[in-house]
């Protein structure tokens, strides 16, 4: 990135203390992807927690033409803090248009107020209910469910993977993964990651965020080291889905998410990995002429486009939705 756009990017990004900030993040956001009701064919479903206590709201986008038969179970980034149904919106409704496939995008707990598992427990649940239901998502096969999720999110289906793989559930076959947080340690002194000594304090998102994020999630600092948090950490990657991984050039989640995608390689699955030059962290809630966006959405198309694995049968059975 030249000198001048960097400059820009920085003065366009200022620095946030998200201990303090995170509420008005939230607001920003959601007058930000403020839309016309008619320009989106959306549907408002719920999934009632494994718990009983309360009800995950699951939103579904139609595509304006509906090429292929997969549905894309999607989690939000934020940090596992900001992001919901609303402020992801948009993105959702260009993910439904460009890949031509129904999108459903859980409104999952957000830290503080809801810190680790909660927000993960919900994901497993939604993705446990479509998947040992697949018709509750208006498709015939469990195999047609794809996981995807960016940032947070995108941490977010790579541990749903690995939790149901450990409850003994056969799991999704795919999952797409858009420059996740793989890792515990943002800081610049230790982290073992050059992209976050050369991509944490100019560009959209920070080291410093990204910290304050992961402390709000998780507030016990050994928990942060868990697999469930820290995907990377797993001693045991094998029996994941096919994978694509996406990351952007001048993001500092960079090489966590390639190593991650590089540790699922080494354990036996499929991956595909694909950086994005020239690209930001949180590229795609970009407007859909942006060249990232197309860059990523190509490569997307490409993969969703290839027969999707056997599905391994579950050890444990299925569970009935409620």
């Amino acid at each position: 990135m030249n000198p001048l756009m960097r400059a820009l990017v920085s003065l366009f990004s200022p620095r946030l203390n998200m201990r303090e900030d995170y509420p008005k993040v939230r607001r920003f956001q959601r007058r930000l992807a403020a839309r016309p009701v008619s320009r989106y064919r959306v549907f408002d479903r719920q999934v009632l927690s494994e718990d009983g206590t309360h009800r995950i709201p699951v939103r579904v986008f139609q595509p304006k033409e509906q090429r292929r038969d997969e549905v894309l179970l999607f989690f939000h980034g934020g940090g596992w803090v900001t992001g919901d149904i609303e402020s992801y919106t948009p993105a959702c409704a260009a993910m439904a248009d460009l890949t031509g496939c129904v999108v459903a995008s859980v409104d999952y707990r957000l830290a503080p107020e809801h810190p680790f598992p909660a927000g993960l427990d919900d994901c497993v649940r939604v993705a446990r209910v479509l998947l040992d239901d697949p018709q509750r998502a208006g498709i015939a096969r469990a195999d047609q469910i794809v996981l995807v999720g960016d940032s947070a999110g995108g941490n977010l289906a790579a541990v749903v993977s690995l939790q149901l793989r450990a409850m003994g559930h056969p799991g999704a076959t795919r999952q797409v993964l858009l420059y996740p947080v793989t890792h515990w340690d943002h800081d610049p002194e230790t982290s073992p990651f050059p992209s976050v000594r050369a991509h944490g304090e100019d560009y959209r998102l920070t080291n410093t965020e990204v910290q304050d994020y992961l402390e709000l999630y998780v507030p016990d600092p050994v928990e942060r080291r868990s697999p469930l948090v820290a995907p990377l950490m797993a001693e045991d990657l094998t029996g994941q889905p096919d994978t694509l991984m996406i990351t952007a050039e001048f993001d500092l989640l960079r090489d966590e998410a390639e190593a991650y995608a590089s540790a699922l390689k080494a354990a036996g699955n499929t991956v595909r990995v694909h950086r994005v030059p020239g690209a930001l962290h949180g590229f795609i809630a970009l407007p859909r002429f942006s060249r990232a966006l197309r860059d990523a959405y190509e490569v997307v198309n490409d993969f969703l486009d290839q027969d999707p694995p056997a599905r391994a049968s579950s050890a444990g059975g299925a569970e009935s939705a409620a």
